[in-house]
């Protein structure tokens, strides 16, 4: 059961704000004659613990606070925040957004009706505001002596919990109007091992919207696990050649891959402004037709999911590729209007600093029907890949490089050597039609996925069944 929905009219009592003030501000707002207007209320409280050599020593904590105002004219957008929400304060961001956005006749603001969460994806039984700092480092000294005690080569352990919560409270010149409470929590563990004078590390975390529930022995154990393991296999790793020749990815982590060099690239700013490669795409064959690709508000706890987009548009589940066509780019208020469609439930920001852009929330691949043995036995030479760290996208272009941070080499149609520290190279768009076979065995990695947009950034995950990419660049040892 959760314990932390309130009314909407509680959160109104919260943030300390009437109806009869917000529709006032509203009006401000669309003085200079907006199409619309939004207010976006938030109330967040951050709080982080960590561990380095074997001892807790570093806590913080932070509230932010404040509320932004967006007014839509044609093409302009005017956008103004305050940190402070007495009625002076909003009606002074209120007349900054309209002069920015102003188009002539004065518009009116309908009659607020707000929307309920009739299911709520992120339910918390135990908020993060009930238990203390004492209560939370046990899981930390826990979780450190679970990854010393898994092999002797351990030196060094780095690890962390964060936990934050915000309440949310959004009214627009439509009428529309809702109140959510959305918590977040992270845990991750840095392991680093010794071998006869050469060091290895590796990194390990899960993140959910839950509340304190998301603590228990079955999460410190896997993530120990998982620093430990992927630690211990970079001491046999090496370099393989490089060149180009077939890739497959491994399920899970890999969809990061498809967050970046084509997920951005369906984004419908990118489109709308002619940016992105898939702009003259719409409905056309981009890949195989075994090839979906869903972006998704809606997976209960999951990090990316949301009850409401940060316009007033409920999550919801979208395909972008169905059968191996590009059937919808992922929008906001503003790229829906332009193509006469309807909003996707991408509208996202960082915070009530900013105004909402299209965003991903969970993107990933549906299964295939293949087993993850039979795609490695089609390979003769080429690798396996399953640890990324970080890359770089071209948007344009779609041109990528990624790097690896473990892996396989497939001979044969086996995999063999474990291999590490390698780039993949390659162009987002060719990549997707290059996948020729995709298996069974789905996984959206629930790792601290965070993704950057125009200096905003905004929780993610990501995910894919194992696939073959028939053809990348690999640069490896020469």
């Amino acid at each position: 059961m959760n314990k932390c929905i309130l009314t909407q009219a509680a959160a109104m009592d919260h943030f300390c704000v009437t109806e009869e003030a917000l529709r006032q501000v509203l009006t401000t707002a669309l003085e200079k004659g907006g199409d619309y207007a939004d207010l976006y209320f938030e109330h967040t409280f951050n709080n982080s613990v960590s561990l380095m050599d074997g001892q807790v020593n570093s806590c913080s904590s932070n509230i932010d606070f404040g509320m932004g105002v967006r007014v839509l004219a044609g093409d302009r957008t005017g956008y103004a925040y305050v940190e402070g929400i007495t009625l002076e304060e909003m009606l002074r961001a209120a007349r900054t957004a309209a002069r920015i956005a102003s188009s002539g006749n004065a518009g009116v603001p309908a009659d607020c009706t707000a929307k309920r969460i009739d299911h709520n994806r992120y339910a918390v039984i135990t908020p993060w505001e009930a238990v203390d700092l004492k209560q939370k480092m046990p899981y930390l000294q826990r979780l450190n002596e679970q990854i010393f005690s898994r092999d002797s080569r351990v030196c060094k352990v780095q690890a962390n919990l964060s936990d934050s919560t915000s309440h949310v409270l959004f009214f627009n010149s439509d009428g529309v109007s809702y109140y959510d409470y959305r918590p977040m929590a992270s845990l991750a563990a840095v392991c680093i091992m010794e071998e006869n004078g050469r060091m290895e590390n590796a990194y390990a975390a899960r993140s959910y919207r839950q509340g304190v529930e998301f603590l228990t022995d079955g999460l410190i154990d896997t993530l120990a696990r998982e620093a430990v393991d992927q630690t211990a296999i970079l001491f046999r790793a090496v370099k393989p050649k490089g060149g180009e020749m077939p890739v497959v990815m491994g399920a899970g982590g890999s969809g990061i891959l498809l967050h970046e060099a084509i997920g951005h690239a369906f984004e419908a700013d990118f489109n709308r402004k002619n940016i992105s490669i898939f702009s003259d795409r719409l409905n056309k064959q981009v890949c195989n037709e075994q090839i979906n690709v869903v972006d998704d508000g809606t997976i209960p706890f999951n990090r990316g999911s949301i009850n409401f987009d940060d316009e007033g548009t409920e999550g919801q589940k979208t395909y972008i590729v169905r059968q191996g066509i590009l059937t919808n780019y992922l929008h906001d208020r503003i790229s829906a209007r332009h193509y006469g469609v309807s909003p996707t439930g991408n509208g996202r920001r960082d915070t009530f600093r900013n105004a909402p852009i299209p965003r991903m929330r969970a993107t990933y691949m549906e299964a295939g029907n293949l087993k993850e043995e039979e795609i490695i036995g089609a390979v003769k030479q080429g690798i396996y890949v399953d640890n990324f760290t970080n890359g770089q996208v071209q948007i344009g272009a779609g041109d990528f490089t990624f790097f690896v941070k473990s892996g396989y080499l497939i001979e044969n149609g086996q995999l063999t050597q474990p291999i590490k520290d390698i780039n993949i190279i390659g162009n987002g768009p060719q990549a997707l039609a290059d996948i020729t076979l995709v298996a069974d065995n789905a996984k959206i990695d629930n790792g601290t996925w965070t993704c950057g947009k125009d200096g905003q950034s905004c929780p993610v995950t990501c995910g894919m069944p194992s696939a073959l990419v028939s053809k990348l660049t690999v640069g490896g040892e020469n």
